[in-house]
This record gives C-alpha cells, structure tokens and sequence, in this order.
C-alpha cells in the first residue's frame, strides 16, 4: 500500500564496509587482483564466529548502499544500486529504509539486526503517517524488497524474528532460495578455473587467497546448496552436498548450512499451522541465461579437483531450481528477461512495486522487449588477452546505442566500445584490458527513458 514503510536489503558485496572511515573491501579487492595470499586479511573474520559479532579488529563498519560495480571471482557479483530509488518509485525519505549491513556476517545475525532496524523506522514512520496520509485505511505496515543473498536474512527475519506481525510483501530479486554451487567452489579452492602455466599459477594463488578468507564467513556457509547439485563425472544421477561430499568444503560449513536452513523450514511449519502467510510473496527471478546448477566431480577414488559446473536454466548466478520460494505455499514466482545483477534496477521491480503499492497483484511475466542484456565472462579473464562481451537488444543502432569501457573508479577515462551485430538482435566486442578491475557499460533508449547495463570484468 502506498502509505507502507519500504525496506530494501540488498544482498553480499550490496554494503560498503568501513574501518576508521576507509572503505576496506574496495582496498582488499584491488589487492586480490594482484594475487596476493594477505590481500583479503583486512576483511577477514576470526574462525568459528557462528552467529555473533566480532571484535576488534574484525568488526567493520556498514555504511551507504553499493552505487558501482563489484565482485568476489567466482562467487557472486553486484552492480550497485544507482538506480534503486526509482526502481521502487521514488518513496520519500522518511519512507524509505535501506538496511546496511555486513554482509560477512551470519543470515541469522544480520536477520535480527534487521529486526531492531525495522521496529525503529516504522514507529518513526507511524508518528508521521497522519500528516502524509490521513486517510489511510490501516496503519502503516512494512513492504521488504530484497536483493539477492539478502533474501535469506530477510525471509528468516519474517518467520524467525517475528517480522510477519508488521509484514504487508515480501519482495526478492534473485534470492537462492536454497543457496549456489559457486559457494561449494568457492571453499573448495576451485572458484577459478586454471590451467596449465602462468595463467593456472596466477588461478590457484587468486583460489587460495579466496578459500583461506571464505572459510571464515558464516554468510558463505550459510550459502552452500540444499538442493541436489552434486554429480560425479559420467553419471547421471545428482545428489546433495550431504550425501557427496565435495573435496575441500568443510563438514562443519555444510552442517551450518543444514541447520539453518532446518531452523527456516520449521519456523515455516510452525508459523503455517495458524493459517496462510499474512502477507504477500512475489519472486522475482529469471531462466534466460545459462547458470551453475551442479558441481561435477571426478570419478575414481584418484580424481581430483572439479569439473566445469552444469549448467541449467537461470538468472546467470542463480538456476531455477534454487530460485523456487517453495516455502510459501504458493507459486510466488515472476520470471523476467533479467540477469541477476540487473534485477534491482530492471523495470520489472518498478512494475512490481507500482502493482503491490496499490493493493493489485503484478503480472506473471515481466520481461520486456525494450530493454538490453549484457553477457560477459564470469570468471576473470587474462590480461592483455582478447575477451568477448555480448550485447542484446532489439534494433539497437535505431535507439541511440552508446557503449563505453573504463577502470573501476575512473569514470572520466570512459573509452567507446564498438559492438558488432553477427545476428539479429545479437551484437559482440572483442576487448583486452591491462590487469584490474573494468567495467562495460551500454546505454539505449527504451520508450519511457532510457535502458543502461553495467557489468564488471576482472582480468588478471
């Protein structure tokens, strides 16, 4: 409803995190680049924190939301959320909330951390609601819009810390809803692929700087896959991370990943008995773009490491078949033409938003035919080699098609890229790019303004 408080929460890497005013995971970032096995040490958590926070000098500061490009190779990445705001329909300030917070941290901590945020912000807002809404037909309730990973803390926040009571929606954007393989390879010391001279050396110092940093993070643990995404070499058959054990991830992290996804369900169970949901669900989600669905090991009790992922129907980060809010009891689902990292900015959350705010149901598809996408490499690319980003839309060089490179956080050295259609619809660039961190930009009128993509590029 319009006179509702919106809460967003965005998802891993969505936070800027600070230690005495200096944006730490921007420093440690740029350091892992070059490989370092200490570059990640400033962001790193003590071992078995669980569920608490941590001391000094672990603890970190939340701050603004993410506005640029970011990513963790081989995990999951975030285009900021530049164009949230309008995206959610410009609610005013003292309306709007968005929930900061560190995303190392378990599900469950930053579940109750959002708790106490919430209970803060509606009372304030309630005091308000008089004088901007005095003919509201109910007291203000909360509308939570969730962005990736931070769908988990904040579904587990409705039905774990008592958020149903003040609940009106539940909005997610690409939320696993039972987690990722790439959070298996990642603690398995595989995220990046490498093989044979300079290029596998430089993957296996970037893997091992990843793993020994991962291992720490209860928000990786909580990520590991509940669903049947393991598959041995040649076989067909597919089997949890319980029944197959992947080599390298650590029993301890998969019994956290069981435990809390048990304590959700049950709460579910248990919430369930009093009757449906008392609010909305809606899910955003995609099956456009090839996405992970199963780890692959070798056969024979010699092989080692992994094989490439399969891959399946999916927003590119998250497949389908972790995408299902199962737990509603309902078909919550909306399938958009959109990746994961544009889903909190695509004009399907703005459709979304307009319908819920307005006390109507959105449609069952949400894809557009204006808009454009972006394929690039999910893993980082070699430096000074050639790469290929795609680039899809309809009849674009009619639209005022303006495409641009430039390295993280030198925005005023923007360089053209000049994409070439080799099918209908279908355009690519070969790019090379010096060691860092790179963002591609395409920019394109659509009816009602204009349609711009970002993604980020790692070459190493």
């Amino acid at each position: 409803m319009e006179h509702d408080l919106v809460v967003f929460v965005p998802g891993f890497l969505g936070t800027r995190l600070y230690r005495d005013g200096q944006d730490v995971w921007a420093r440690c970032s740029e350091r892992l680049i070059g490989s370092a096995a200490t570059a990640l040490t400033e962001a790193s958590l003590p071992p078995g924190l669980g569920d608490a926070l941590p001391d000094a000098p672990h603890r970190l500061d939340a701050g603004g939301l993410l506005q640029v490009p970011d990513s963790v190779p081989g995990l999951l990445s975030c285009l900021g959320y530049p164009d949230l705001r309008a995206a959610l329909g410009d609610p005013p300030d003292a309306q709007f909330v968005p929930f900061g917070y560190d995303w190392r941290l378990s599900h469950r901590l930053v579940a109750r951390q959002l708790k106490e945020r919430v209970a803060r912000a509606l009372d304030r807002w309630r005091a308000e609601a008089d004088a901007r809404h005095p003919d509201r037909p109910d007291d203000p309730r909360v509308i939570l819009v969730c962005h990736g990973t931070g769908g988990l803390a904040g579904r587990h926040y409705l039905e774990c810390e008592g958020g149903r009571d003040t609940a009106r929606a539940l909005i997610t954007l690409g939320t696993p809803q039972q987690g990722l393989v790439q959070a298996a390879r990642v603690l398995a010391g595989k995220a990046v692929p490498g093989g044979a001279g300079p290029d596998g050396d430089m993957a296996a110092r970037l893997n091992e700087a990843l793993r020994a940093w991962a291992l720490n993070l209860p928000a990786v643990a909580d990520l590991l896959p509940n669903f049947r995404a393991v598959r041995v070499e040649g076989g067909a058959r597919e089997r949890t991370i319980t029944q197959r054990p992947v080599p390298g991830v650590p029993s301890e992290a998969v019994q956290r990943m069981r435990a809390f996804q048990e304590e959700f369900r049950l709460a579910c169970d248990r919430n369930g008995r009093s009757g449906t949901l008392p609010y909305e669900v809606h899910c955003l989600g995609s099956v456009d773009f090839p996405t992970p669905e199963a780890l692959v090991l070798p056969a024979g009790p010699g092989g080692e490491g992994l094989a490439d992922d399969l891959l399946g129907p999916g927003d590119g980060t998250v497949p389908r078949r972790s995408a299902l809010a199962d737990w509603t009891g309902t078909d919550p689902m909306l399938w958009t033409g959109v990746r994961h990292a544009d889903l909190a900015g695509a004009p399907a959350l703005r459709d979304t938003m307009l319908a819920v705010r307005r006390g109507r149901t959105p449609d069952g598809s949400l894809a557009g035919p204006d808009g454009i996408v972006l394929h690039f490499p999910r893993d980082p690319v070699a430096a000074g080699r050639p790469f290929v980003i795609e680039l899809l839309g309809h009849d674009l060089p009619q639209r005022d098609l303006r495409t641009f490179m430039w390295r993280s956080g030198r925005v005023r050295e923007k360089q053209p890229v000049v994409f070439e259609q080799y099918e209908p619809d279908r355009y690519r660039a070969e790019l090379a790019a010096a060691p860092g961190r790179w963002v591609v930009e395409a920019e394109v009128d659509r009816p009602k303004g204009r349609d711009r993509r970002d993604v980020t590029v790692v070459a190493v």
